[in-house]
């Protein structure tokens, strides 16, 4: 275990607010975004939430940072997904998660 500061971190949670049958006609153009987030360095972890009304998404940065990039989320900008921040600072981790930090 790893216990120093760490990088402000930040989740993103979406809630869909459409059928799942309109969400999902943005799906393909959703996982391209958090494709470049990730290949950006700025997302960490991406999934569904149980059961399937959202999603969780892992951020490197402030919650004003992460707000604006979540603002770009394709379900958030075809308005079948909301978004809130929430924002951290990670002071214990295990190893292999405070590596990627």
């Amino acid at each position: 275990m790893v216990a120093r500061p760490m990088q402000p971190l930040s989740l993103a949670m979406l809630s869909y607010v459409k059928p799942l049958e309109e969400v999902d006609t943005h799906r393909a153009a959703h996982v391209a975004w958090i494709e470049a987030r990730m290949a950006a360095g700025e997302m960490l972890l991406a999934g569904r939430r149980n059961p399937p009304t959202g999603g969780v998404l892992l951020f490197r940065g402030d919650a004003e940072t992460v707000r604006t990039l979540a603002e770009t989320d394709p379900f958030v900008l075809n308005g079948v997904a909301t978004v809130e921040v929430v924002a951290f600072t990670a002071t214990l981790a295990v190893d292999a998660v405070a590596a990627a930090l």
